[in-house]
């Protein structure tokens, strides 16, 4: 899922010479065979900084496991997300507590959990009132712990709250929409995944300008367009093809998507900077945490729910 790694070339974990590449082509081993590799102009191999096979097949392990959760019953993807809410707490958990903030975790896994069963059964009111509810237990919670470091530790606990299970809790409302359900959730994931995907070929072969230096040095405007261009052909195919709709509402959900995914993106790697980590945990082999995989999708997920709930 996601990310692919959200919008364009990556700059954790080391990925892409982005903003340094120039152009691509087949490189020629020392026997005189050819074998097919990014090359910069002037013939040096562009690494990507990340074992692409083994983040390749974790990927489409991960991919798989979703697709064999909505079918034949889309309920089963809320156990999907139920696990990834577990597992990403774990892994904010550790990260936060590296900054010396201590999460509310038992009322946050427990009202995370519930919020994508209230989510995908009774909508888009049992998703808020579920948080509102593990909000208050959250702030509860850690009155225990006395004054000292009280609004550090709650404030911590609420960005937890909305960053992860509130936001997985919009993909089961994609889902859990009458009739078309699972296909908007599909069409979703691949308009995510081709933002990434587009973004990351056209960053290493055409990144010359850099976006955000500061927050994300590797991240190149060449990249963003190929992001754009990519997010915007696959929203016109899904809509139309899967979906029935009109291409130019794929066309407004590639180019809505693509600047969420951008955002969650540098959301993330703000969070890591100010931590001071490389990477949120190590559950997905050459792609660290499951934090990492997913940080596009997260803030992706609420606006396709909204644009695909308006315009389809």
């Amino acid at each position: 899922m996601s990310n692919s790694d959200s919008g364009f070339e990556r700059e954790r974990r080391g990925e892409g010479s982005g903003p340094e590449s120039g152009s691509g082509g087949a490189a020629a081993d020392d026997d005189g065979g050819a074998r097919f590799r990014l090359t910069k102009p002037g013939g040096e191999p562009v690494r990507a900084g990340r074992n692409l096979p083994v983040a390749i097949a974790s990927g489409v392990a991960l991919g798989a496991l979703v697709l064999l959760s909505l079918f034949p019953y889309p309920q089963a993807f809320s156990l999907i997300t139920a696990a990834a809410t577990v597992i990403g707490l774990r892994e904010l958990n550790r990260a936060l507590a590296s900054g010396g903030a201590r999460l509310a975790l038992p009322p946050l896994a427990v009202g995370g959990v519930a919020m994508q069963f209230g989510a995908h059964f009774g909508g888009a009111e049992w998703l808020v009132g579920t948080a509102a509810l593990t909000a208050i237990c959250a702030l509860a919670w850690r009155l225990r712990g006395g004054a000292e470091g009280y609004a550090r530790d709650a404030a911590a606990s609420l960005l937890t709250l909305c960053y992860l299970p509130f936001l997985l809790g919009t993909w089961q409302l994609l889902v859990a929409h009458p009739g078309d359900g699972r296909d908007r959730l599909i069409a979703f994931i691949i308009v995510t995944i081709s933002s990434d995907i587009g973004g990351y070929f056209a960053g290493i072969l055409l990144g010359r300008h850099k976006m955000a230096p500061v927050i994300s040095p590797n991240k190149t405007w060449e990249g963003f367009g190929g992001s754009v261009l990519a997010c915007m052909v696959a929203g016109g195919l899904t809509v139309s093809l899967m979906l029935d709709g009109p291409v130019w509402v794929g066309l407004v959900l590639g180019v809505a998507v693509v600047l969420a995914a951008i955002v969650g993106d540098l959301i993330e790697s703000l969070i890591k900077r100010d931590l001071g980590i490389k990477d949120m945990g190590r559950f997905m082999p050459g792609h660290g945490g499951l934090m990492d995989r997913v940080d596009s999708l997260l803030i992706a997920g609420p606006v396709a729910w909204v644009v695909l709930g308006l315009l389809l």
